[in-house]
């Protein structure tokens, strides 16, 4: 215990060294809820598990590491399907609680845990065989660790290793959503008889991670990103994507909604899995970005998207998003066209 201790104290120390942003991220990882939540998000653990426990040829005698191992759930679930030795990796200190879990059931001598980050520990092995993570933040790329991963995979994969999962997408789609964007936006026009619109600025510029109701969606959903881990470098993480949106119906346009698809390809039979409106909830829910106008379109008729994804310059965890939309129609009167800036941190 004591040993334990002072392994404790030394990841502490460690942390408070790092930048401020660095040090609220992984003392984020540190507490048993956030954990609770995402092992008890089915949609998430149950494709987890079956990609890798339905795969046992793949995994079976394998060196696989685990980057970003929380709780060591999927650690475990690679055991199960005969990994020879699994290295997890993770920088909170939820690992040294992670390590009792694997005690108790039985996996200590299969499972080693490292506290630290990827890029600066000592791995038991010059290379794995097989990589596993999860590593999505909501919009996919929020507060993600795709870039740790990527630096897993160039300096420990093996020649014809496997990823999983190995590719994910992002899908747009238009959404009526009157209501609740004159609830959150417009309720800045008049504040007990004041005038507030300098939040709304602000309101407009944040955007609302919630569950949409798939009989909001308006258009028909477009793919704006796929990555494929093979081959994806860390640049692909700031990317620029025009889309077209196809209207089902004659409605208004609110806000746009973005959500990601994830695959394991390298699977048997390739498992798949949304976080969209239109599948059962996840954690991640959806990410909804009001527009500045709000769009009167008819079925059939399309809105022009220009989406531009960068990590913030102050902090590389969080986004800066700008969607540029451009509505063109034979009726003049519904023509619109704009700008939106919107900052996830």
């Amino acid at each position: 215990m004591a040993g334990e201790k002072m392994e404790v104290d030394a990841a502490e120390a460690k942390l408070k060294t790092m930048a401020h942003s660095e040090q609220h991220y992984f003392k984020s990882y540190d507490h048993h809820g956030i954990h609770e939540e995402m092992l008890k998000d089915e949609v998430r653990t149950r494709s987890y598990m079956n990609a890798i426990v339905q795969n046992k040829h793949i995994f079976k005698d394998k060196i696989v590491l685990d980057v970003g191992c929380g709780t060591a759930i999927l650690a475990m679930f690679a055991v199960k399907a005969g990994a020879k030795h699994v290295i997890g990796v993770d920088m909170s200190t939820m690992i040294f609680k992670a390590r009792e879990i694997v005690a108790v059931n039985g996996m200590a001598d299969k499972i080693t845990l490292i506290q630290g980050k990827m890029e600066e520990i000592e791995m038991p092995y010059p290379k794995v065989d097989i990589i596993i993570s999860e590593w999505m933040g909501y919009f996919l790329l929020y507060e993600s660790m795709l870039d740790t991963v990527l630096y897993a995979r160039d300096r420990y994969l093996a020649k014809d290793g496997l990823i999983f999962p190995d590719k994910a997408t992002i899908y747009l789609a238009g959404i009526e959503d009157g209501e609740y964007k004159e609830d959150k936006i417009g309720y800045w026009n008049n504040v007990y008889g004041f005038d507030y619109t300098p939040l709304k600025e602000v309101a407009l510029r944040e955007p609302l991670v919630d569950t949409v109701d798939v009989q909001a969606v308006v258009t028909e959903p477009t793919l704006a990103l796929t990555l494929d881990l093979y081959k994806c470098q860390v640049s692909d993480l700031a990317f620029n994507s025009n889309v077209k949106l196809t209207a089902r119906r004659d409605d208004f346009i609110h806000a746009i909604v973005g959500w990601f698809d994830i695959e394991f390809t390298a699977a048997h039979k390739t498992v798949r899995f949304s976080t969209g409106p239109h599948t059962k909830w996840t954690h991640w829910k959806q990410t909804v970005f009001y527009l500045q106008d709000v769009l009167t379109v008819q079925q059939g008729e399309t809105v022009d998207l220009a989406l531009r994804v960068k990590p913030s310059d102050k902090n590389r965890r969080d986004l800066d998003i700008s969607i540029d939309y451009k509505f063109e129609s034979s009726d003049a009167n519904r023509a619109v066209s704009g700008s939106s800036e919107y900052k996830m941190c």
